[in-house]
């Protein structure tokens, strides 16, 4: 006896215990305990399983700036620990589909940063080489699925926590339009722009994990109806950026190879774009005052000095107060100049595909220079949310090192479809 699952394949429901029960054991054995902050009660979980509904069998984790009833949401911040009423909107309706959370996942402390290596809980190992940073702030949720603990998992994505942890370890991660998923349940970051974003080893697994969790939320400010789709022409467009910044010839080759096989695609178009107004716009984000947002969330509580505080995480967030009023406008009237230049692409191309990142990062490159190799990380991402544009990443062709390279799909606000259907194509 068979039902269909909404990723595409086929569960037995007589199988889905077993298929949790098998990750749970997974768990147990794991050798890297910076990975969960903590995991499910195996029993409470199997016995709440109902294998009637249609994503009985999937396993799924939640970064750990996102609540889950049972658990306590640190945020990667052990004193700033606090026990949810329940779980955010998004857990829920993935719980309420038959999925199964296994747990909570570690994270750059307030989800500031994109290098996964900013938490008292530890780094966890990338999946591909233990040399390389995990990316973040989502690093758990990504090595979770890297490794396959997970069928997939939960991030937050405000400048690419989404995207650079999926390059980093060769996996799926979208990051869907602002307000299609409820922020309810999330310790903001930058509250203005954050999105909830989705881990899989598939397209077709994390766009379903997106299905499923999207809603309209009347208590979350942010949240938005699903807006209308764009229109695409009947042979798609994609743009490329007419000048690339990469960090070595390695990637230059790994990006070469990666357009090749894009222009490959039936009805599939390759032109170049300038994305001089992406680039600058991204470069707001770090530079601008959108930092004060984070204070606006948890700056009070760093500026208690807690002895667990990550200090590269609390010197960025306290010196949000440097930033003026005046700063704030003066940089969104910017935005808004770049963000019209932004909108032109959109004639010209249906899609663009970028490089997720410049180059993969190190930890020895992060330690020598953790802000800056962690700001050169989103040189290709900061834009995305600050332009209202949505977002895949999946994995390029590798370097010839056998080291990740990965690609992103950008789009405009509510194109995932377009995007969805362009990287299940380019990820077969």
């Amino acid at each position: 006896m068979t039902q269909q699952s909404r990723g595409g394949g086929v569960v037995d429901r007589d199988d889905a215990t077993s298929r949790v029960a098998a990750a749970f054991d997974a768990i147990a054995s794991i050798d890297d305990p910076a990975i969960f902050i903590r995991v499910a009660d195996r029993e409470m979980a199997l016995d709440s399983l109902d294998p009637d509904l249609p994503l009985a069998g999937l396993t799924f984790a939640v970064k750990n700036n996102i609540d889950v009833a049972g658990f306590d949401t640190t945020a990667g911040c052990p004193s700033y620990a606090f026990r949810p009423d329940r779980s955010a909107p998004v857990v829920q309706r993935l719980l309420q589909a038959g999925a199964t959370c296994l747990g909570v996942t570690n994270l750059d402390q307030f989800a500031t940063g994109l290098v996964g290596t900013r938490s008292p809980y530890g780094v966890p190992r990338n999946a591909v080489d233990p040399r390389l940073a995990p990316g973040g702030s989502s690093s758990g949720s990504a090595v979770a699925v890297a490794r396959g603990f997970v069928d997939f998992a939960l991030g937050t994505d405000t400048a690419g926590s989404g995207r650079v942890p999926a390059a980093q370890n060769r996996i799926v991660g979208i990051k869907p339009t602002r307000g299609l998923l409820s922020m309810g349940g999330v310790v903001p970051a930058v509250r203005s722009l954050d999105c909830v974003s989705v881990f899989a080893r598939t397209v077709s697994l994390a766009s379903t994990a997106i299905d499923t969790c999207a809603a309209y939320d009347a208590d979350d400010p942010w949240s938005r109806h699903r807006g209308v789709v764009p229109s695409t022409r009947p042979t798609l467009v994609v743009g490329i950026p007419a000048v690339v910044d990469l960090a070595s010839p390695l990637d230059a080759a790994a990006w070469s190879a990666s357009v090749a096989a894009l222009s490959t695609l039936d009805h599939v178009v390759v032109v170049e774009i300038d994305i001089d107004p992406l680039v600058e716009a991204g470069e707001l984000l770090y530079g601008g005052p959108w930092v004060a947002e984070r204070y606006a969330s948890v700056g009070k509580f760093l500026e208690t000095d807690p002895a667990d505080a990550d200090p590269t995480v609390s010197g960025i967030i306290r010196a949000a107060l440097r930033h003026s009023a005046v700063d704030a406008y003066e940089a969104s009237y910017r935005l808004a100049h770049l963000a019209r230049r932004a909108s032109r692409i959109w004639t010209t191309a249906d899609v663009l595909m970028v490089p997720t990142t410049p180059g993969v990062a190190t930890l020895e490159e992060v330690a020598a220079d953790p802000i800056g190799r962690n700001n050169e990380l989103g040189r290709y991402t900061n834009c995305v949310n600050l332009l209202d544009q949505c977002a895949i990443a999946l994995p390029g062709c590798d370097r010839s090192d056998g080291w990740p390279f990965g690609v992103s799909l950008l789009g405009p606000a509510w194109a995932e479809p377009a995007l969805v259907g362009l990287a299940a194509r380019l990820h077969d």
